[in-house]
């Protein structure tokens, strides 16, 4: 029974991820993809991290291919914040410096758990390229270590058409922050 549903669960991710895929050609010129669902259908544990993404709001889809090693590149594309990423400081050592009111989790570990990585700087500049995203939310995004060693952590978001980055203490967590994730598949 487990086994017709979890191959039930795969068929449906698919199918959104390839609905996804062809609504929103703009992020992934010249890609077919018959060639990006043979690349999933080899990677069990890379399908496994998308339908993670997909289950905490973060509506994967390609945004790119590495011509070196063939890999598609995702990035959580959802107009806002993932909703089931929300409320996160940045990183372990953050959430265990927290005395009280800690949230449930850091941004870097659930993203450890779900097999991906945070944006960078970078990435999300990159992301912002493709469409307007976080227009009412903000995401952390991978900090330096120089800034991370003093206690801060970086965020970003979009208002008034521009992409802004900026600092918070990394024990810090708010409803309207998240995090977007990478993933090469």
């Amino acid at each position: 029974m487990s086994n017709e549903r979890s191959k039930k669960q795969h068929e449906d991710l698919v199918r959104a991820l390839k609905a996804r895929f062809e609504k929103n050609v703009n992020r992934h010129k010249g890609l077919e993809w018959g060639q990006v669902q043979a690349k999933l259908e080899a990677n069990a544990e890379k399908l496994w991290s998308l339908s993670e993404m997909e289950k905490t709001g973060g509506e994967p889809d390609v945004v790119g291919h590495d011509k070196k090693t063939g890999e598609y590149i995702f990035y959580d594309c959802s107009a806002e914040s993932p909703k089931g990423r929300r409320s996160l400081c940045y990183d372990r050592q953050a959430l265990d410096s927290r005395k009280e009111q800690k949230p449930k989790n850091s941004a870097m570990d659930l993203a450890a758990a779900i097999g991906v990585e945070l944006l960078t700087e970078e990435q999300y500049r990159e992301l912002q390229k493709l469409g307007e995203f976080d227009t009412k939310t903000s995401s952390w995004v991978k900090t330096p270590s120089n800034i991370r060693k003093l206690g801060g952590a970086l965020f970003c978001d979009r208002r008034f058409d521009t992409v802004f980055v900026y600092h918070n203490g990394a024990e810090s967590y708010y409803a309207a922050r998240g995090f977007r994730g990478w993933l090469r598949v």
